[in-house]
């Protein structure tokens, strides 16, 4: 698994010496700038990669750039790997590193016969979502407010750290179309087109909260967000504590009433637009039969 880099060979491995591991937390740090108490002890590192869990890194020669880890949990009465951490150096970010590990962590788990992947990611960020449900095929019926606390060490962390806790069916046929590139944008583009959204954007870039019994009689509900939110909290963070509340309202309220995350597009009205979630009425295994 090898990608050129302006001449540079990127190599996806199994992290397997106490310097791979030492590399990590520094990659950790650089990313997420977290203070030591929010980051993994090395110590734990070592047990849980002798424990037979998941650590696979992304090595320009012996530099660690990328790395992924996960670790054995159980939902839903089966075995399962929770991928607890994905991370890239930004000078790196552009050479689709998150897929390669992503893929290597899935390679891994099918290999100690595990079927399903669950991670968390902050609802917020469309680039996440877009890799999420769009690149990968993950879906999520389960929304965490305040999941690490109501901020973390981390600079990305001040809005609140609410999560969706995502499932990724390894061998589901949704999932292998979409590492294969079978995208469902366009579909999922006219589905959002007839509906009116629980949440949308206003003029100024607010969030406007729709009837919500009227959104919740539907099949079909959309959800939309920010295009940066990042953007949104250097330049004015009490908006972006807004479309926090908001969304989380959203969210909670569709999850409770039965629906699922079941898409997202990142841009639904030109470049410059606002993403949407699209929700669906129902169990996730009227979408993927493996589930």
């Amino acid at each position: 698994m090898m990608a050129a880099n302006s001449g540079r060979q990127i190599v996806v491995r199994d992290l397997t010496s106490f310097d791979d591991l030492r590399q990590l937390k520094a990659v950790e740090k650089e990313v997420w700038g977290m203070a030591d108490e929010d980051s993994i002890p090395l110590t734990l590192a070592i047990a849980c990669k002798a424990a037979g869990n998941i650590f696979v890194g992304a090595f320009d020669k012996d530099k660690l750039v990328g790395f992924a880890f996960g670790f054995l949990g159980r939902e839903h009465g089966q075995t399962t790997i929770h991928s607890h951490m994905l991370a890239v150096l930004d000078s790196y970010r552009h050479l689709d590193l998150g897929s390669r590990l992503k893929q290597a962590q899935r390679e891994r788990a099918l290999a100690m016969g595990v079927h399903e992947m669950t991670w968390t990611f902050d609802p917020l960020q469309s680039r996440n979502a877009h890799f999420n449900f769009a690149k990968l095929g993950v879906v999520s019926d389960t929304y965490k407010v305040d999941f690490y606390g109501p901020e973390t060490s981390s600079m990305l962390h001040r809005n609140g750290t609410d999560r969706l806790w995502v499932r990724w069916v390894l061998n589901s046929q949704r999932v292998r179309d979409r590492l294969a590139g079978k995208s469902a944008r366009t579909e999922t583009l006219d589905t959002l087109r007839l509906l009116a959204p629980l949440v949308r954007f206003n003029g100024d870039g607010r969030p406007v909260r729709a009837d919500l019994a009227d959104s919740l009689s539907r099949q079909r509900v959309s959800i939309e967000i920010p295009g940066e939110i990042l953007e949104v909290e250097r330049a004015d963070m009490g908006l972006a504590r807004e479309w926090r509340e908001t969304t989380r309202w959203a969210f909670r309220e569709a999850v409770k009433a039965g629906f699922f995350v079941a898409e997202f597009c990142r841009s639904i009205r030109g470049q410059q637009g606002p993403g949407a979630y699209l929700l669906q009425r129902g169990a996730v295994s009227e979408l993927m039969p493996e589930v």
